[in-house]
């Protein structure tokens, strides 16, 4: 024979189940946007760091291939510190779209916890569902 359980039991249980379920998510979210704002942190930190140390590299390269522009190609000086330059700015602008992609705040949702919650939401609606349907008698 199956206990059968009194109202504020099985309220009390339900407060309890859904309180330990918020805790638990509330918990995977924090802990999931600390990974991604860590994550989002290093790469900004080494994107920095790289540009700081590729500066002074990138100039004396980008001289350089103005005076080849000049001694190899025989333009002048303004047509090659222009091709030079506008294919820099080319390669900078596809690094920074990409760059900025890596950071947009998409990224930093917490999916995994989104998903969790959803998944926990439909599995509540089904048992809520399964606990309302009316039992058969036989005749």
């Amino acid at each position: 024979m199956a206990s059968i359980r009194s109202i504020p039991d099985i309220f009390t249980d339900a407060v309890r189940q859904f309180t330990s379920l918020i805790r638990t998510e509330a918990q995977l979210a924090r802990t999931e946007i600390s990974e991604n704002i860590s994550a989002a942190a290093i790469g900004l930190g080494l994107i920095v760091g790289g540009a700081v140390l590729m500066i002074p590299a990138l100039v004396i390269l980008l001289q350089a291939a103005v005076a080849a522009l000049q001694e190899r190609a025989g333009l002048a000086p303004y047509w090659a510190a222009l091709a030079v330059g506008g294919g820099a700015l080319l390669v900078g602008l596809i690094l920074l779209a990409v760059g900025a992609r890596r950071l947009s705040p998409r990224r930093l949702v917490p999916a995994r916890t989104v998903e969790q919650i959803q998944r926990d939401a439909q599995v509540a609606k089904e048992q809520a569902r399964s606990d309302h349907e009316p039992i058969e008698r036989a005749a």
